[in-house]
């Protein structure tokens, strides 16, 4: 990446890059309405400006802008701007938790309300990474507390974070409102309790594909530790991922006294029986996460689920139906016609059983299910949800040997059906180029195209053909394209395509694809906001990792596994790019040493870190 150096000469530390700390500011100018926050340097008037009311004129215009591009490019013109920047943001986002230190964040930027970090790289949610491979919240918390007492939120994503680092959060932050942890570990029901217990202002906790620790003995009900008495200030609660039972008769209470609760994602310990309880007590959500939906109690009469659901008119998103029984779908059929979002993605329900709820959802705009569904499932909700913006179709079976259930015919469907479509994830085993350009002709709006064939180069289903052509009409037409995903039988052609208009994509994804090293040289060579790179399972080769030279310093990471580098190629890369970090990751008490089964590269301000397992080597 480029270092982002304010053009006259200075002493002041590297500054961050783009991808690496960005944000978008809500704060007030210093001489608004809002008074600067207890113990920021602030409070001390400090003078960086030569002249005060040029120093105001720019913080008014900084405040307007809300892009983390924008406010990074801002930051670029001078000095001034680039201190005016830091004292004007109040959301603070860390796409790389290596990228730089927890200090270096800390010492420039003294007003954050909001903090953003990200740990692991994407692939670690398919284990093709170390378990104890790092991302610690340790460091990041601790300083944290330390520069903004006043913090209110935080938002993690592939993090380890223990129960001690909860602790710290709810001890620091006397106003914290927001945590929001995406895929994170590590901790457990013991740092739930805590949060429960201490952050009184709390609005928003949600858990999410988090893998939460559970231990007999160390087992808390974490439920119970929210304030028992009083309305509390709770607004989202989501707790999906929890896989231990929790104390229901709590919940019951907590939601009951929960008045701004507008959104609860329940995990699958919560019956239907139950959830008509609690949608009884919280007829103003706007989220509902279902839990199991299914009887697991017995009852001499249940309750009309139906009337439950009628009755939350708000209700928008639906999702959870963990172990559903599909007698009791028709219970949703009321709030179908009012909802934007519904989420199938754990509901193994057929075709006909999709049908029967989603001819009612014309209001629907983001779609997720499983391939279950069928090619007909797929030609109903093309029928019916014409304003439908995301879709993701999940597999039930991913090995490469099954017949899958869905193929291009359902896949061209959407594409007729669902012309405002501007995001989709597409898992299948077969597709044709005919319906790949088709869909990149009926939904040029498309700014995600995540397309994965499962199987290993696998070509076009009826003419054999590589799949050049579809991919190159998707880069062609499509001109917000900022994702995509590669799979399937690709030549060079394809990458070349890529690199020739691609211009506005920022994540590349190639799976069990490829030729030769000149198509990632294609890439490299042509997508200049290319930001993120993620490789497996292909043919390139050290060539393809030498022609990116000229561009690592503009990306946040490069991802290749099971490719066919040598140690020797990224060593050079190392000694040549002195600021990007190389990790080379061998999985398995086999390993030669001389192997890579993966590279990780990234940028980093303050270089290697000191927490890298045994099984990672970090080149120099």
């Amino acid at each position: 990446m480029r270092e982002n150096h304010p053009p006259t000469p200075t002493t002041t530390p590297d500054l961050p890059t783009r991808g690496e700390i960005a944000e978008s500011s809500t704060s007030k100018n210093r001489t608004g309405s809002s008074q600067p926050f207890p113990g920021s340097p602030l409070t001390e008037n400090p003078s960086p400006f030569p002249d005060q009311v040029l120093e105001n004129v720019l913080e008014n215009v900084l405040h307007f802008l809300s892009s983390r591009q924008d406010r990074n490019a801002a930051s670029l013109v001078c000095r001034s701007w680039y201190r005016a920047e830091a004292l004007t943001r109040s959301d603070l986002f860390i796409g790389n938790c290596y990228a730089l230190s927890p200090r270096r964040a800390t010492a420039r930027f003294s007003r954050i309300k909001s903090v953003t970090v990200k740990g692991k790289p994407r692939f670690a949610d398919f284990d093709l990474m170390p378990v104890d491979w790092g991302a610690h919240f340790t460091p990041w918390v601790t300083s944290l507390a330390q520069a903004y007492p006043w913090l209110e939120k935080l938002h993690l994503k592939r993090m380890s974070v223990t129960d001690k680092d909860l602790g710290i959060i709810a001890d620091s932050f006397a106003g914290f409102r927001e945590l929001l942890l995406v895929c994170c570990e590590g901790f457990g029901t013991p740092g739930l309790a805590v949060i429960a217990s201490k952050c009184r202002l709390l609005r928003v906790l949600e858990l999410v594909e988090s893998v939460i620790e559970v231990e007999d003995d160390a087992e808390v009900d974490w439920v119970s530790c929210f304030p028992s008495e009083g309305q509390t200030h709770l607004e989202s609660l989501a707790f999906d991922c929890v896989e231990c039972p929790v104390n229901f008769e709590a919940l019951e209470g907590l939601v009951a006294r929960s008045p701004g609760l507008k959104k609860l994602r329940l995990n699958r310990s919560v019956s239907m029986v139950q959830l008509h309880r609690l949608m009884l007590r919280a007829p103003q959500l706007t989220h509902l996460g279902t839990g199991s939906f299914s009887a697991n109690e017995n009852v001499d009469q249940e309750p009309d689920y139906a009337s439950a659901f009628a009755a939350c008119r708000s209700l928008v998103c639906l999702s959870g139906f963990r172990e559903i029984w599909p007698d009791y779908l028709p219970a949703i059929y009321p709030v179908c016609s009012n909802l934007t979002s519904l989420n199938f993605s754990y509901a193994d329900v057929n075709e006909e059983q999709l049908k029967s709820v989603i001819c009612h959802c014309h209001k629907l705009q983001i779609l997720w299910v499983l391939d279950s569904i069928g090619d007909e499932g797929l030609q109903a909700v093309a029928a019916t949800c014409n304003d439908l913006r995301e879709l993701r179709v999940f597999p039930v079976d991913a090995r490469e040997e099954t017949v899958g259930p869905v193929s291009q015919v359902g896949f061209e469907a959407i594409s007729q059906g669902c012309r405002k479509l501007e995001s989709i994830l597409f898992f299948c085993q077969t597709m044709t180029n005919a319906a790949v350009i088709a869909m990149s002709r009926n939904c040029p709006n498309l700014v995600v195209f995540r397309l994965c064939i499962i199987g290993v180069y696998r070509p076009d289903a009826v003419t054999q053909e590589p799949m050049d052509e579809g991919f190159g009409a998707i880069v062609m037409n499509c001109k917000k394209l900022t994702r995509l995903a590669v799979s399937g039988l690709l030549t060079d052609r394809a990458f070349e395509y890529i690199g020739r208009y691609g211009k506005l994509v920022r994540t590349l994804s190639v799976a069990f694809a490829g030729d030769t090293d000149t198509g990632l040289k294609y890439v490299l060579e042509g997508c200049p906001n290319l930001q993120k790179l993620e490789i497996r399972d292909s043919p390139f080769g050290d060539g393809a990792l030498r022609s990116g030279l000229h561009h690592y310093y503009n990306m946040r990471f490069l991802w290749m596994s099971s490719c066919k580098l040598t140690r020797q190629a990224c060593q050079e890369v190392a000694r040549t790019l002195p600021q990007m970090v190389l990790e080379v990751i061998n999985n398995g008490e086999d390993a030669v040493e001389e192997d890579i089964g993966i590279l990780y590269m990234y940028r980093s301000l303050d270089g290697p870190r000191d927490d890298a397992p045994e099984n990672v080597t970090i080149l120099h």
